[in-house]
């Protein structure tokens, strides 16, 4: 065992211990002198505390291990996502959090590292079966079926996170260019059904994106993110002295906006040092994936570094107005219990996977 802590990415570590630690800070910014929020950024040290926990237990373990609860670890996703659709407390919009007292947990959020462990199983053991369609077929309904429940909370952010996630799997894992290619044609034709089907709420925000001027009351956030991150310039307004956030001007500012604090508070350069950061992360986990002894660890890691690589983009981007709102949270950044502990139990795995890779080495 002491061989194997040898092996574990201290770098990948620091640079998650940095992003939360800027992440608890900006939430103290961005709910400072709101009673309402006030708990906030001492929920978010607790989360990061649990986090850590977890980061550590799940280094610790063998992640091998997990190769053998593959269909328990499937069924328990399906149960949590029904249950939470049946009982659970309706935040934001959605119905999928359930109150556990202290914190709300979003199973959907949750779903989407476990499920990673369950696809790199599944298209590890049916690695070779991926030029047979009845076995491409068997992969995209085992997506397919938690993408939906998510869908239905209804939750189009993280049922389209946890569509990402599988897809960039499939892709690792060598699926053929023809169902890759008949997956992006099939996904095209679907588009006005898929259309006619959103909720309002999900086609308003995608209208809005495209027009903003359609509805300047429902563009207000948009255009709020956008004078924030001009406001901060090079080096910022200063930390807790950001005129948009602290005048409340921006709203969701701990969660969807933060990014836009950052940036008017910080600057261009404090921007630059989150996104350095999250490149830092990134990078570990390429190396991480590239170095594992097996294809399980390999898609396992594929599978976090694709979560925080997407997520990072879309919240970014869509403080840039780039992309449509859609509640995606800034992976360690942005203020919520689930996604932090689900993040940093995906850095646990990948650490997991790291020290059991066992190169040679040579005196």
């Amino acid at each position: 065992m002491r061989g194997s802590w040898r092996r574990f990415d201290f770098w990948l570590l620091g640079a998650t211990l940095l992003l939360v630690t800027f992440g608890v800070a900006m939430v103290y910014s961005a709910t400072l002198n709101v009673p309402t929020y006030e708990s906030y950024p001492l929920r978010q040290v607790i989360y990061a505390g649990i986090g850590l926990l977890l980061l550590l237990a799940a280094a610790t373990f063998d992640y091998r291990l997990l190769t053998s609860l593959q269909w328990p670890i499937y069924g328990i996703i399906l149960i949590i996502l029904l249950a939470v659709a049946i009982l659970g407390q309706v935040r934001g919009g959605t119905s999928g959090w359930f109150n556990a007292g202290v914190i709300f947990i979003q199973p959907a959020e949750i779903s989407k590292v476990l499920f990673a462990i369950v696809f790199a199983q599944f298209l590890t053991k049916h690695h070779d079966d991926l030029r047979r369609p009845q076995w491409v077929l068997v992969a995209f309904a085992l997506l397919a079926v938690p993408v939906a429940l998510i869908y239905m909370q209804p939750d189009l952010g993280t049922a389209i996170v946890l569509l990402v996630i599988g897809a960039i799997m499939l892709f690792v894992a060598d699926l053929p260019w023809m169902y890759i290619v008949s997956a992006v044609v099939a996904g095209a034709l679907a588009v006005p059904l898929a259309w006619a089907n959103l909720q309002g709420y999900m086609r308003e925000r995608i209208l809005i994106f495209l027009d903003p001027a359609s509805d300047p009351d429902a563009s207000f956030n948009i255009a709020q993110a956008l004078i924030s991150i001009g406001n901060g310039g090079l080096l910022g307004k200063g930390f807790t002295h950001g005129s948009q956030s602290q005048l409340h001007f921006l709203r969701v500012r701990y969660a969807d906006f933060i990014f836009s604090v950052i940036a008017e508070e910080l600057g261009f350069v404090g921007a630059l040092i989150l996104i350095f950061l999250l490149v830092v992360v990134l990078w570990r986990l390429v190396s991480i994936a590239d170095q594992a002894r097996d294809t399980f660890g390999r898609l396992l890691v594929v599978g976090v570094l694709a979560m925080i690589l997407f997520q990072g983009i879309v919240a970014i981007g869509m403080n840039l107005g780039l992309l449509p709102v859609t509640g995606i949270t800034l992976p360690f950044i942005s203020y919520g219990g689930s996604s932090l502990i689900t993040v940093m139990l995906g850095i646990g795995l990948a650490e997991s996977v790291a020290m059991r890779n066992r190169k040679i080495e040579f005196d």
